[in-house]
């Protein structure tokens, strides 16, 4: 239970009552039951433990990732990851729309690679155009028809669901726009991006990352800005903030051991650190983060 005596928020993927193991692909009705049957409030903010592909045919849908708010209108996707805190902050029933389910590994090694699975993206809505909206929106209709057909014997239909579900998120996933980290001379912030993801928690120092990558400190912040459109410092401290945030919404431990468990040598340095870059303390946020779960 969290402090407000509230379950925790982390939600594991659980596959549907009567339906073969795997994805779920779901109306937002759909998701609602699924929610209740797991005995889960679906308003709740939750750390997901699988992947989530939002869609909204009619409507608008309204929620937040990792505490940014975004809208989602007729046509555009929002793809939450592992790891990530996601809430609806608006009706369900006041949009139409398909939710997909995945966990992490029911993808091959080859769409998972191809797709960019392990790599942490800049969260925002995906608007398709054109083409590409008339090609998403074909192999979303294709799964939806199978899903809920099940036509075929079991083993091909669960092969058929995983292909469709992997065009999906290869047509998603190279969306004109969207890996802009691909350009020439990316490799370093590629490096330097999981090297983050990986030893955060152990160093906040571009020089430790350098020296580890075989870059100098210049070059990483170059490749950092060009790519993500800060320097690395800045780069890393915001996967800091973030992860204390998810922490503070997620746990009910202490800042004291929030800040040692992200790699500050005591809770005042924390403290400050947290108070500079959010602007309010570590239990400032928790209660308004607390205070928005109505």
């Amino acid at each position: 239970m969290d402090r407000n005596g509230q379950a925790e928020v982390e939600a594991p993927f659980r596959p549907s009552v009567g339906a073969p193991p795997g994805a779920a692909v779901l109306d937002f009705p759909g998701l609602f039951a699924r929610a209740r049957g797991h005995d889960l409030d679906v308003y709740a903010p939750m750390r997901l433990t699988f992947h989530q592909l939002i869609t909204v045919r009619s409507g608008v849908l309204r929620c937040s990732v990792d505490f940014t708010e975004h809208e989602l209108t007729e046509g555009s996707w929002m793809w939450v990851r592992p790891g990530q805190i996601h809430q609806f902050r608006s009706d369900l029933t006041a949009a139409e729309g398909t939710v997909v389910l995945f966990p992490p590994g029911y993808l091959g090694a080859a769409t998972a690679a191809a797709a960019r699975l392990d790599r942490h993206a800049r969260q925002r809505p995906l608007v398709p155009g054109g083409a590409a909206a008339q090609a998403v929106r074909g192999v979303l209709d294709l799964l939806e028809s199978e899903y809920r057909a099940m036509a075929a014997p079991l083993e091909a239909h669960i092969e058929m669901v995983r292909h469709l579900v992997a065009v999906l998120v290869l047509r998603l996933a190279h969306l004109p726009g969207v890996q802009n980290g691909d350009a020439a001379g990316s490799e370093a912030f590629r490096r330097f991006q999981r090297a983050v993801e990986r030893d955060f928690t152990r160093t906040h120092r571009v020089e430790d990352y350098a020296e580890r990558l075989g870059y100098s400190a210049r070059t990483l912040t170059r490749a950092t800005r060009a790519i993500a459109g800060c320097g690395a410092k800045r780069y890393i401290d915001d996967r800091v903030l973030l992860e204390a945030k998810r922490l503070l919404v997620h746990t009910d431990l202490p800042a004291m051991a929030i800040g040692e468990r992200l790699g500050f040598p005591d809770a005042t340095v924390f403290t400050k650190f947290f108070r500079r870059r959010s602007g309010e303390t570590p239990a400032g946020f928790r209660t308004r983060a607390s205070g928005n779960r109505a």
